[in-house]
């Protein structure tokens, strides 16, 4: 039946999606990674080209847009706009986190949705992939200008959620403080205590142990495993990492821990370098207690300088970790991190590296770790607290952060085997687009013209 090659076929869908979503720069960036790289899963399964697999995965099932009416403190009506983009349900029920920032779009929330359908069925946790959020800037807005946020927001999105349908976590802006304002919403509006329909919750009320650190904790993991490969560790390593938030925070404790040393972080205002080694409970005092600014952390730390308006990405390192937001590393930021001698890149954040960044990373022979594989920790972590909500069950820290580098060892090693199966033996970005891909296309198939 197949007559078009895959090449043709990728470029075809690229077309129409082009065509659809001319005005989407980061929903386009992120579908041509992935189709761009899988040409080789079609040629082995053609099936899939004659199910029409690409047409329909480049389409979400559901988009939810609307608006949200808030008062703030001053009794002044606020308008925001809210997303919810279910992706795929074909291995599970959607899920995906909640973004809260003025950068928020539908691009953006399009491309997030995206990725995580290949991210989630890489941790083989069963679950589909979703993204939503809203334009809202917590920064700087009250306890209670946050929760009438995010009651108002839950209101409206609750009838498209559920522990079988959609289960959102946190993201960007997304913390502890507003995921149980939305989940106390969602229960009051229900009147259904349904712990498994949000993840991230606090530990004492239905959240998972190693949630909180997972993402920043398997981004490092993911390192781990990729310089086993050729007989190395972390040990002894200086490492950079960018962005101030859950994933960066979690990501330098858990470098610290073995045995290397983390030496940056950043917020949107510039970067501080540490020779010592960030001081993980002041960088958490002042960034989730406080929510200051980085500049402050040089402040109080004797030897810290604070670089204002850069990217820390020209400070020599061993191994970085780009864990602030997409396409915040640039060709020119790679090609310093070569001309530095970095070893290994996992992106912590969805989507930090530019095209031209990664093409000049992995000319160099870098190690570099996609996204959808290196960050995947987080939302493992959410299955594993969905199932322990479903079991009425809570396990331990150290029992939790055994089985989340278990998963990190298990998406390391399909994403390297995919890439040797396929012909692009140490290349991260194909492996893990060409196994999370044909999981979720097989699942397709067998399930119809859905």
């Amino acid at each position: 039946m197949t007559t078009l090659t895959s090449n043709d076929t990728v470029r075809l869908v690229l077309d129409t999606v082009e065509a659809r979503n001319p005005h989407e720069p980061e929903f386009l960036q992120a579908v041509h990674e992935v189709l761009e790289s899988i040409a080789p899963v079609l040629d082995t399964h053609p099936e899939f080209v004659d199910g029409g697999i690409l047409e329909r995965i480049v389409e979400p099932e559901r988009q939810i847009m609307f608006r949200v009416p808030w008062v703030d403190d001053s009794g002044r009506l606020q308008v925001n706009r809210g997303y919810r983009i279910q992706f795929s349900s074909v291995l599970g029920p959607y899920k995906g986190g909640l973004r809260f920032h003025p950068s928020v779009n539908l691009s953006i929330i399009r491309f997030l949705g995206f990725e995580q359908i290949f991210k989630n069925a890489l941790t083989g946790q069963g679950i589909g992939g979703a993204k939503g959020g809203s334009d809202f800037d917590p920064h700087g807005r009250s306890d209670a200008e946050i929760m009438r946020f995010c009651q108002s927001f839950m209101s409206e999105l609750y009838r498209h959620l559920g522990e079988h349908t959609d289960v959102p976590a946190g993201d960007i802006g997304v913390g502890a403080r507003e995921i149980g304002y939305l989940f106390g919403q969602y229960r009051k509006i229900t009147n259904r205590h349904e712990s498994g329909m949000f993840t991230g919750k606090g530990v004492q009320w239905g959240g998972a142990e190693v949630r909180t650190e997972a993402t920043g904790y398997g981004a490092v993991f993911f390192v781990e495993e990729m310089l086993a490969v050729h007989g190395e560790t972390l040990h002894g390593k200086r490492v950079g990492v960018s962005g101030s938030g859950n994933v960066a925070i979690y990501a330098i404790e858990k470098a610290h821990q073995l045995g290397a040393t983390a030496v940056t972080a950043s917020d949107s205002s510039g970067y501080v370098l540490d020779e010592a080694g960030i001081d993980v409970d002041l960088l958490r005092q002042i960034k989730e207690v406080e929510r200051g600014r980085i500049s402050e952390y040089a402040a109080r730390r004797p030897g810290a300088t604070y670089v204002e308006g850069e990217r820390p990405w020209h400070v020599a390192v061993d191994v970085a970790v780009p864990s602030a937001t997409q396409n915040e590393l640039d060709a020119d930021d790679a090609r310093a991190l070569v001309a530095n001698g970095v070893r290994a890149v996992a992106e912590g954040a969805n989507m930090p590296s530019t095209p031209e960044a990664v093409e000049v990373l992995q000319g160099a022979g870098v190690l570099f770790a996609p996204g959808k594989a290196a960050n995947a920790g987080g939302v493992a972590t959410s299955a594993l607290e969905m199932s322990q909500n479903a079991a009425r069950q809570r396990w331990n820290f150290d029992d939790s952060e055994a089985k989340l580098r278990g998963i990190m060892a298990n998406v390391h090693h399909a994403a390297f085997t995919a890439a040797e199966k396929y012909g692009r033996p140490g290349d991260y970005v194909a492996g893990a687009n060409c196994a999370g891909f044909e999981r979720v296309a097989h699942a397709m198939l067998a399930q119809g013209v859905i």
